[in-house]
This record gives C-alpha cells, structure tokens and sequence, in this order.
C-alpha cells in the first residue's frame, strides 16, 4: 500500500507567451487530490488517466504494464473538475508518486514532469517551488523559490472548459499579440520574487489575466479590477483555461469582511455562486 497528495491550483499566476513559447507558473493551493494504490483488483470508480500513470510507471521502472491489472487506485478529491484547478494534474502526479512508492522507487520533479505531459498538458503544481514550466513538453522548467504569504478568495462559476479541448484551439497569433504584455508580467513576477513583494506579484498576475481576457472572457471580470483597486489588495489571478478567478490578498493586512461585503454589494455571487477561501502554498507531491 502507498499514498500521495498532489494540491489543486487556483488557475496560473502567469500563463501566455513566454520566453519563445508558452509556458506557465501555477499557483498552488491547500486542496488536494489523495491517491491510494494497493495490491488488488481495479475498482470501478477510477478516472481512465490515473490507470494509463499507473501503467507508464510500471513501464519507466522495468516492469510489466500487465502487473496493472494487479493494482487498485483509490482516490479522494473535492476539487471541480474541468474549472481550471488542476484537478487532472493533481490526479495523475499523485498517482505516479503512489505507484512508484509502492513498486519501492522515487520520482524526482523533472522525471515526473515528463511522465505527465505524455498524458496531458500539466500545472507547475508539481513543484515544490514556483515554477515557470512548459505545460506540454516539460522543457522549460525554471524555479522561483518563494513562497508568498497569500490568502486567496477563489471565485467558482458554474462554466466548465476541458484544458486538453482549449490547447486544441487555435491560439499562436493571439498568443504572439499577448507577447508584450506577458513580457511586463514576467518582468514584474521576477521583481517580485527578487523583493518579496506580494504587490509586485499582484500587478503580474493581473496583467497576465488581462491578456488572457482576448482570449477566454471572465464574467464581470473589469469589475473585478475595480474591486482590486477598491479593497487595496494585491490583485486577482485567473484560470487561462478555465474559469475560475482568484482575489489575491493577505488577511492580516486587508479587510476580508470587506472584500466579501463588496463581492455581495455587486452582486458578482450572481456570476461566480461558489466561493471558497483558500491559501497558496508550496506545491510538490506529499
């Protein structure tokens, strides 16, 4: 028997065209996706690409895809699928770390980087550090090692999107107009790392959401920005492939009463009617 736990993440701190190509910085969050491989019959309930890791792992260690069949993934998560969370990413990373524990072997962040995006693209999640990462081929993988004191109000709608669906979508020329402003994005992120200055990172990810505006519209997302400036938090980060929003802010400085009397004065529980509070965290595979 062996177990992981891979957390979720609230959208990207950054995500667009970056340093030749598009890559992105996840921002983890304390949710998670829990993962339990034992000796056994496959159960019932699985999600398809949990067993295809369980196989790629028997694979990358020596031994027999077939020995699958002798392994049973259980698995526990409440993060939403399909809202742009890394609920995927946090699945399979999870049950890689599980199988190869299980098999008695470790996984480094780089070898379980490229396992995964054989399967998907992946969230930087992964990592234990902030993480600048090309999501689909794991080439670019560069560490920010801070981990910033931020609360999080992560603002859910109902509005679901397939990450594997949205990178069909023919993107490059949107994504090349977006260039110059990711470069003010990462500009920021890197001063922001540098100062450990949460501000710094707020105004990165908000121009990074910005950009992604042209691309997949948030619902009353200018109103957002007004709130950000309103309430004096940090900022707000989005899911560039889904539709999930985050406020950024640290409740020790800001007004939280205050941040949610404003999301109810207007009214945008109307748009977003699942709100959760939340904290970013170090990411990596427990």
């Amino acid at each position: 028997m062996a177990e992981a736990w891979c957390p979720a993440s609230c959208g990207e701190l950054l995500q667009g065209w970056i340093l030749g190509g598009e890559k992105l910085i996840s921002c983890p969050i304390n949710w998670y996706s829990k993962v339990l491989v034992i000796e056994g019959k496959p159960g019932k309930c699985e999600r398809p690409r949990m067993r295809h890791m369980v196989k790629q792992i028997l694979v990358h260690f020596g031994e027999s895809p077939l020995l699958a069949e002798h392994i049973c993934i259980k698995f526990e998560s409440t993060i939403p699928v399909a809202k742009g969370l890394a609920s995927s990413t946090a699945d399979i990373a999870a049950t890689a770390v599980a199988t190869a524990r299980l098999l008695g072997h470790s996984l480094s962040d780089k070898t379980l980087a490229k396992l995964c995006v054989v399967l998907e693209p992946t969230d930087s999640t992964i990592f234990k550090h902030l993480t600048l990462f090309d999501h689909q081929t794991a080439q670019t993988q560069i560490p920010f090692p801070w981990l910033p004191d931020i609360d999080i109000v992560l603002l859910e709608s109902p509005k679901t999107l397939l990450t594997e669906e949205f990178h069909k979508r023919y993107r490059h020329l949107s994504l090349l107009n977006q260039a110059p402003t990711l470069a003010k994005a990462m500009q920021q992120f890197r001063l922001a790392n540098e100062r450990r200055c949460c501000y710094r990172l707020g105004e990165a990810t908000t121009l990074s959401a910005i950009a992604s505006e042209s691309d997949l519209p948030k619902p009353q997302f200018h109103q957002l920005l007004d709130i950000v400036e309103d309430c004096g938090i940090y900022g707000l980060n989005v899911a560039h492939s889904g539709s999930v929003i985050g406020l950024l802010f640290n409740r020790r400085q800001h007004d939280l009463d205050y941040l949610l009397h404003v999301l109810h004065r207007k009214k945008l529980f109307k748009y977003y009617p699942q709100m959760h509070l939340l904290k970013m965290i170090a990411g990596g595979v427990r």
